[in-house]
């Protein structure tokens, strides 16, 4: 793993695969905390680079001193699932296994809440990271195929990583978006034609509200030539996010559903589904939009969104007694999902009961206070005393 100034999260890292590697190698970038010291009373190889404002170079560098048959990769913000060893001890252990793609969650993310990552392979002298961010091995694992095609390239469909790099805060804290835009503009004008920058920029300028300079991105990345599936999906995801904002519903539904189409995991289709079923129940498609949510659930039952979003289709559907239901599974999965507290507070309310409505509400208050979300605790609030309540 590269790091800088990751005391905060780093042990926790650390803890989760100390039991599990058989060598730890920390290239630091110049860290002013206690990072270093952590990583080494870890028994972690802790190593120096200058930054270069280049994750390969630095990921190429920590690599020449990987002494072991194979790599995991790690950054601070991220832990191993315990769960998925015995799967990785036996994915390893095959000989023409190449690279192992891993399930990453991504913790707190409001949109796609799983990934697929080329984080673990083996330590071969031609597998070597490329591109200053979102730096991958992916180029030099498809130079090498073609090359040695004995090799094979798997996947393992359990989540294997949890990421906390999206938890609030987090991107504003470490000025992501800036450095993600400075790094792939750079790498864009070089690579022009090149289809997984185009989604991965289109993205990231939808993120910051410059929606038509994605969408022209995002086409430019369909029409390169070729696509495999991931990108695929990646594009036409990022187009229906895009096209949801500009209130353009029916190229939306369009793209969710080619996203969903495309023949990769299921778990990471289940954003599709979800902002699909957003926008079926926004125009009052209730039937296909509790389609979109089940799936979602069936895909990931512990999905909290999901069954909020199935709560709020089953109140439209006058189905009160299956919303309270989904809007309390909803809570469960999450204590802090002040939508789903306020949701609930509605429908017990419709159904006479006061005083369990009451106290989701100000449960609900509570929390869009804690999350700074003032706004709505004051429009709730005030709601609920032109009804006659005090809360």
């Amino acid at each position: 793993m590269i790091v800088k100034n990751e005391e905060a999260s780093l042990s926790q890292c650390l803890r989760s695969v100390q039991d599990v590697v058989d060598e730890m190698v920390i290239l630091d970038t110049g860290s002013g905390d206690r990072t270093v010291e952590i990583a080494q009373k870890f028994g972690a190889g802790v190593y120096h680079f200058e930054w270069c404002n280049d994750f390969s170079a630095a990921r190429n560098h920590a690599l020449n001193h990987v002494q072991g048959k194979w790599v995991l990769v790690l950054d601070a913000d991220e832990v191993l699932n315990p769960e998925i060893v015995p799967q990785i001890q036996q994915a390893i252990a095959f000989d023409h296994n190449l690279v192992i793609n891993l399930v990453r969650k991504e913790v707190g993310a409001s949109q796609s809440p799983y990934s697929l990552v080329s984080r673990l392979f083996r330590n071969h002298p031609q597998i070597r990271f490329s591109r200053p961010y979102h730096a991958m091995i992916d180029d030099s694992v498809q130079a090498l195929l073609q090359r040695e095609p004995q090799w094979q390239v798997v996947s393992l469909s359990t989540v294997a990583i949890e990421h906390y790099g999206y938890q609030p805060g987090a991107i504003a804290a470490r000025d992501k978006y800036t450095k993600a835009r400075q790094a792939m503009e750079g790498y864009l004008n070089q690579h022009p034609q090149d289809a997984y920058v185009c989604s991965k920029l289109g993205a990231l300028y939808i993120q910051i509200n410059q929606v038509s300079e994605g969408v022209k991105l995002l086409e430019r990345g369909l029409r390169a030539i070729p696509v495999e599936a991931p990108v695929l999906f990646e594009l036409h995801y990022h187009l229906g996010n895009a096209y949801t904002r500009l209130k353009n519903l029916e190229f939306a539904v369009e793209h969710y559903q080619s996203a969903i189409q495309q023949p990769i995991l299921l778990s990471l289709k289940l954003g599709a589904y979800n902002n699909l079923g957003n926008l079926l129940l926004g125009v009052g498609d209730l039937t296909h939009a509790k389609m979109a949510y089940e799936t979602t659930l069936k895909i990931d039952p512990s999905f909290a969104a999901g069954h909020n979003n199935l709560g709020m289709t089953l109140k439209a559907l006058g189905q009160l007694e299956g919303a309270i239901a989904s809007y309390q599974k909803a809570i469960q999965l999450n204590p802090d999902y002040a939508d789903a507290q306020q949701n609930l507070g509605v429908v017990l309310l419709k159904l006479g009961k006061v005083p369990e409505s009451l106290a989701a509400f100000k449960s609900a208050i509570a929390l869009h206070e804690a999350q700074k979300n003032l706004a709505e605790a004051q429009r709730l609030r005030q709601g609920l005393q032109e009804m006659g309540f005090q809360v």
